[in-house]
């Protein structure tokens, strides 16, 4: 079992994974800044509210707060704030993915060759009697 592990741990494609694993989290580590520092922002800008998404919740204890951190410590709290942004995260994520696939797709895509025509080979003799066959029919009418 020892054996087939290395073996399993020396291919490629597992090296290759843990290599987009650990782009993966750096390239996340891009996108929550770009939704922290300027996506929400902007949006908090357009629709004059706070730029933090993640401090829209609501208490469900009852007990004012004003900030997240506040209202989790007074009991349980729907944080939608905090779900808006892994969802913004989540599209721009895939968004981003989708152009790399796309870009590597067309990259590696081979490009067609228009398919010759097909040669004329010799009838087969059941061709020619039908041929034959025709002509006669054609010279009767």
């Amino acid at each position: 079992m020892l054996k087939e592990f290395r073996e399993f741990i020396s291919r490629g494609s597992v090296l290759d994974l843990a290599v987009g694993v650990i782009i993966g989290a750096a390239f996340t580590a891009i996108i929550n800044s770009l939704v922290d520092d300027i996506i929400n922002p902007i949006i908090g800008l357009i629709i004059g509210g706070r730029a933090d998404f993640r401090n829209y919740f609501i208490p469900l204890a009852g007990q004012p707060a004003t900030t997240l951190a506040e209202a989790q410590a007074a009991g349980p709290v729907l944080a939608y704030g905090s779900f808006l942004t892994a969802v913004i995260n989540f599209l721009l994520i895939a968004f981003v993915v989708f152009l790399i696939v796309r870009t590597a797709n067309r990259m590696l895509a081979k490009p067609t060759e228009p398919a010759a025509p097909p040669a004329q080979s010799e009838p087969t003799p059941s061709e020619r009697l039908l041929a034959e066959i025709r002509d006669l029919l054609a010279r009767r009418s």
